[in-house]
């Protein structure tokens, strides 16, 4: 463990966190606190980790404030936030060699998320119903690359409403200071990740 480490279990004492439990309008679903996601079962057993270093925590109330202006009718919907540099590498353990290497960091490079910076995020309308995207949370192919929207556009698998709702949740993220991704519309960092990974603290 590294000096500027932070154990999950501390980081309630840790002023450069902030829970999302305190987040106005902000909802929170982190699916991989039970069986809806990839693994199948919880990962997050026994941890608490919604999260965020509180930059990101507060570039995420200013997402949420611009899409209230837009429609008041719809929130952010947190799907993962904050994952412990062991979940990390407890999952790449998992998926090392298959596919899937392409959707999650090396540990040994580390993962945003483990940092507190980075959020998979979507969009709910005010009945709670998610907005649909065209492809899942954690649906790891190509018709969640943000990339390929365009093509899968022409060739009928994406439609124009699934394509408006994606750039709805990317117009409110940039605003906010995010950065989305090439392979996932549902992640966003905040900050340069060279950055993070040598200046902010991680959790593990």
């Amino acid at each position: 463990m590294n000096v500027s480490d932070v154990p999950v279990e501390l980081i309630s004492t840790d002023h450069r966190f902030v829970s999302l439990k305190t987040l106005t309008g902000i909802l929170v679903d982190l699916k991989y606190e039970g069986v809806d996601n990839f693994a199948g079962y919880p990962l997050y057993e026994n941890i608490d980790c919604s999260w965020l270093h509180h930059e990101a925590a507060r570039g995420l109330n200013i997402a949420s404030d611009f899409l209230k202006k837009f429609d008041d009718q719809c929130s952010i919907l947190v799907l993962d936030a904050l994952r412990p540099q062991r979940v990390q590498e407890s999952i790449w353990r998992q998926i090392h060699g298959t596919h899937l290497e392409d959707y999650f960091a090396d540990p040994i490079k580390g993962s945003i998320h483990s940092y507190g910076m980075a959020v998979d995020v979507t969009l709910v309308d005010r009945f709670s119903c998610q907005f649909d995207m065209g492809s899942n949370f954690d649906q790891m192919d190509e018709l969640s690359h943000p990339s390929l929207e365009g093509k899968h556009f022409e060739e009928g698998r994406l439609t124009s409403k699934h394509l408006s709702n994606r750039k709805l949740l990317r117009s409110a993220m940039t605003f906010g200071g995010f950065r989305g991704i090439t392979t996932e519309w549902w992640h966003f960092d905040f900050g340069d990740r060279t950055i993070i990974r040598a200046m902010y603290p991680r959790v593990v």
